[in-house]
């Protein structure tokens, strides 16, 4: 098998059946390749392979079908009865485990298991282990296929159609690492069905039609969000530091930067008065730098079942690494982890584990992940999360100055098919003083609403008026704002050179 991550798990799973670990439970969802790989390791070390399902019984090939081992025991029995050196696949069986004759069982045979030349093998997508048997399992994650491994998968699908005439399948070298790019994240099932899908629809291989299929992973997982990259910086109103900074690392993730010596970015933090375009910002990035942009609901990570928010952050970290390279947006990140010195006593401290768990990865992590989080309440966001490591930058998002409210109400004037050169927006702007890009935006629509309402066309006084009967959210918070501003002036980076 290709790729070098594949094959040193490969060998990391040979030398563990060399080494006689009673049980290996390997994590993926990919049995077929991870059963290949097994049975290229066992044949090489002359070793027989037997394979299990609650469907088929235990037997050497899928073909064969044995009622008497059907039931989770008898499997077990069979493999403590066995005298074959041999390599016995329990497939899906984290649906038993947990079962009380079954852990005993699973026990009992470990210290057989130690003494002989059987290994056991639990191949399942989800990890699930009993506290009885933890310390004498073996956890092996296979990766997902790399580059090299869906290059071979190309290949293969390439010589497959090479002679069909309708089909296009010269692919330029740049154009074929672009393809290969798209594909990484996807399971070889779900490679080779896309690359056939864009076959029948394009008569080529398409970039587009690949990425389509990560929508779909994440759409499925129910904890990430795929938003399409709809938004451009042309559509963010001032932020120009923000926009520079940005605009820097629009090449952070390509081979030429590693090449150069830069490290990944990590992420940035987005701190900063509501309204503001810091979501609208999030958006933009993954526009400038083409790459996925996921969303991360934080509420859906905390679920009623006791140790399941632990595993579902666990779940959508390794799904957004699983795309990568790829953009992770938090929204509102203080809603998600507020209360965590009080977790111990509110929630028997599950908001407290979620959060380390969360931290630890921002500071280790090394996908290129790029997280952008936001939060509108500093007062409420853990010590933790500010120390340097855990983001590249923190930057804070002010009201917007009277010239950035004048781009502002050019771009939502745009936007609606109206000239902003037939407005005076300079007056306009002078009049909305203190008001968010949100504000700017409401306010530009009620003028529209006013002018639809009677019949004609809107003008530069529909937006005084419109803007004049506004309070905006700075007059009402006004406190909370200017605590907000003093709190950042001397912790953040202004995402604005021009002042407030």
């Amino acid at each position: 098998m290709a790729g070098n991550v594949s094959n040193n798990t490969n060998v990391e799973i040979d030398t563990l059946i060399r080494a006689r670990y009673p049980i290996v439970y390997i994590v993926s969802w990919e049995e077929k390749r991870v059963e290949d790989a097994l049975r290229a390791i066992a044949n090489a070390r002359g070793k027989k392979v037997y394979t299990w399902t609650i469907t088929q019984g235990m037997g050497m090939n899928s073909q064969m079908r044995d009622d008497a081992t059907r039931d989770p025991i008898a499997a077990l029995d069979f493999i403590m009865d066995s005298r074959d050196q041999a390599v016995f696949i329990l497939k899906d069986f984290h649906s038993y485990i947990s079962e009380n004759a079954i852990t005993r069982r699973l026990r009992d045979l470990i210290s057989a298991l130690k003494t002989s030349y059987k290994t056991l093998i639990l191949l399942s997508p989800v990890l699930k282990l009993p506290p009885e048997i933890e310390k004498e399992v073996t956890v092996v994650d296979y990766p997902l296929p790399n580059t090299e491994d869906l290059d071979t998968l190309l290949e293969g699908i390439i010589r497959s159609v090479k002679d069909n005439k309708q089909i296009n399948t010269t692919l330029l070298p740049d154009y074929r690492e672009q393809v290969l790019k798209a594909a990484q994240g996807l399971t070889a099932n779900e490679a080779e069905n896309v690359f056939a899908k864009s076959i029948v629809e394009m008569h080529g291989f398409d970039v587009d039609i690949v990425m389509s299929e990560k929508e779909q992973i994440i759409r499925k997982s129910g904890l990430l969000e795929y938003h399409r990259a709809t938004e451009a910086f042309a559509d963010v109103g001032g932020m120009d530091s923000l926009k520079t900074w940005l605009g820097c690392r629009s090449l952070a993730f390509s081979e030429k930067a590693r090449e150069f010596g830069l490290p990944q970015p990590k992420g940035i933090m987005l701190l900063g008065v509501q309204g503001c375009g810091k979501s609208l910002c999030c958006k933009a990035v993954a526009s400038l730098w083409k790459l996925p942009l996921l969303r991360l609901d934080v509420g859906k990570i905390f679920s009623g079942i006791v140790g399941s928010s632990e595993e579902n952050v666990r779940r959508a970290i390794s799904i957004a690494e699983s795309v990568a390279p790829a953009i992770l947006w938090i929204d509102e990140l203080e809603k998600g982890f507020a209360g965590t010195q009080s977790s111990p006593f509110s929630d028997a401290g599950t908001t407290s584990r979620v959060f380390a768990s969360f931290i630890t990865w921002l500071q280790e992590k090394t996908a290129p992940v790029f997280v952008v989080a936001t939060a509108n309440d500093i007062s409420q966001l853990p010590p933790e999360l500010m120390r340097k490591g855990r983001f590249d930058e923190i930057f804070f998002v002010d009201l917007p100055s009277p010239a950035e409210c004048k781009d502002i109400y050019g771009i939502h004037l745009n936007k609606r098919k109206r000239d902003p050169s037939g407005f005076d927006v300079a007056k306009i702007a002078e009049s909305s003083h203190g008001f968010s890009g949100a504000e700017i935006e409401q306010a530009v629509i009620d003028a529209l609403y006013m002018a639809f309402a009677d019949g004609r066309e809107v003008t530069t006084d529909d937006l005084l008026e419109c803007a004049k009967s506004s309070v905006p959210l700075s007059t009402t918070m006004k406190e909370k704002i200017d605590e907000l501003r003093a709190w950042a002036a001397q912790r953040c980076r202004p995402a604005s050179t021009a002042g407030q």
